[in-house]
């Protein structure tokens, strides 16, 4: 294996400042942007890294920068350091029409004036540069890229920004390796890598492993602790040729009228490998009563907070917090489980399946919009098993014509396959099950009632049969 390069950059002072009102227009058009309805009142530069120098025909940042949003829309609240996020800009003198759409804007003032400025990503020479990094195990300022020695990356394979992202963007070089970039980013572990990377020591063929990953180590001044945290940025990983997401192929299957109780049956084993896997790699704990009412009281507060937010929930409140109050009650009865490692937020379009008929899990960040700690916590593998249930229902009425009956038969089979590989069928624990299928309900009824309101229905229905002594 090569030895690591290592090389010191210094970034022009003035760099944010001339970028800053280009920078204000371009980011909340992003579809990874997370806070969307708040203007963008300023930039704090978190790191700052040249990776290219700027010449007459390229140059490259990388910058992790922290946007200043006010508090609430149209309230003239205190404005807070809001979202960190990671940006690949490009320096170009014009761009040529094939990287028209990267067009982030021109700079007027500052170290790249007359310059123009553009996503990255789009153009095969920065592309090309984040995979050499990757595979010569390069340290540029604060950034440090990291690999796996025992998997080989070979030079040359040609870049393609995938389209379909939207919390994150992804590399496809040469249908070997898929680098994910994480769009917005905090300090710490990131359960992307820490997930598949120890799913990895444990042997298990359902995660793509990972094969390089890039952080950043933003405070690279000398002195006594505190330092902050590294920064996850990224994951290389084997690109599955030729696969499909479940979401796709369920909604294909669908639209054809065809049935797709044996593949939710190989999904729900495929998730249960990965549960008993993560078990084996990382701690469990034991949840007794303290340690269920405390998340009980999450969700009876997620729930009061959704009520308040989206007043079609106020009628089902009470059927919805007694699903609550039945897992306090078994709880205080004696009853204990066990929490481990999850996914965290799963459903089809987490989940990858390969030509020969295999599935993979992928995207372990869990829920975005969460805290990294939260994220991290162990949890009842149920509540994986919640998501993907919640993710048949999505696709049976996303269809022209709703399906529900084909999404009663797609849970079935997927927690019988769950149980086949797992030896327990999560339907045999419908207390929890109910609790944190209806946890997951109000999140989507809060989610579509916020950004696709089109969509309310869909939740709202899982509500009335939760909320009321009808499980399926």
């Amino acid at each position: 294996m090569s030895e690591a390069v290592t090389r010191t950059v210094t970034t022009p002072p003035g760099l944010l400042a001339s970028l800053d009102p280009l920078l204000r227009e371009w980011l909340p058009r992003q579809r990874w942007f997370a806070g969307k309805g708040r203007p963008v009142t300023g930039f704090t530069l978190v790191a700052a890294t040249e990776l290219l120098p700027p010449t007459a025909k390229l140059g490259l940042y990388h910058l992790l920068v922290r946007a200043h949003q006010p508090l609430l829309p149209g309230h003239g609240g205190p404005e807070q350091p809001g979202d960190c996020y990671q940006l690949l800009i490009g320096v170009r003198e014009a761009l040529p029409p094939r990287l028209a759409p990267a067009l982030i804007g021109h700079v007027t003032r500052g170290p790249l004036a007359g310059r123009t400025v553009y996503e990255a990503l789009h153009d095969t020479r920065p592309a090309e540069l984040l995979l050499e990094a990757l595979r010569t195990r390069a340290r540029i300022g604060g950034l440090r890229f990291d690999r796996d020695p025992r998997q080989e990356i070979r030079p040359g394979l040609v870049p393609r920004l995938m389209t379909a992202e939207q919390s994150n963007s992804s590399v496809v070089y040469g249908d070997t390796f898929i680098l994910k970039l994480l769009r917005r980013v905090v300090p710490g572990i990131n359960p992307d890598l820490e997930l598949p990377l120890a799913l990895a020591r444990e042997g298990c063929p359902r995660v793509p492993p990972p094969t390089a990953w890039l952080v950043a180590d933003p405070d690279e001044s000398p002195g006594p602790p505190p330092r902050a945290e590294p920064y996850v940025l990224g994951v290389l990983q084997p690109f599955v040729q030729g696969a499909t997401d479940g979401w796709e192929l369920a909604l294909r299957e669908l639209a054809k009228g065809e049935d797709f109780v044996a593949e939710a049956r190989a999904l729900g084993r495929a998730t249960a490998e990965v549960h008993t896997a993560l078990g084996r790699a990382l701690p469990t704990v034991t949840l007794g009563h303290p340690q269920l009412r405390s998340m009980v009281d999450g969700m009876s507060e997620r729930l009061e907070a959704a009520v308040h937010a989206v007043p079609a929930l106020r009628p089902y409140a009470p059927g919805l917090r007694s699903a609550f109050t039945a897992l306090d009650d078994l709880a205080a009865g004696g009853r204990t489980w066990t929490a481990q490692r999850v996914h965290g937020d799963l459903h089809l379009g987490q989940c990858l399946r390969s030509p020969a008929g295999e599935w993979s899990l992928i995207d372990f960040e869990g829920e975005p919009a969460r805290p990294m700690a939260e994220r991290r916590m162990p949890q009842p593998a149920v509540r994986d098993v919640a998501g993907m249930l919640r993710s048949f229902d999505y696709a049976a009425r996303s269809a022209d014509r709703p399906h529900p009956e084909w999404a009663v038969r797609c849970r079935a089979a997927y927690c019988s396959g769950y149980a086949e590989a797992a030896g327990r069928d999560p339907r045999t624990d419908p207390v929890l099950l109910r609790a944190c299928e209806t946890d997951k309900a109000v999140y989507e009824v809060v989610y579509e009632a916020r950004h696709r309101p089109e969509w309310l229905p869909v939740p709202l229905a899982a509500v009335r049969r939760l909320a009321s002594s009808e499980q399926t």
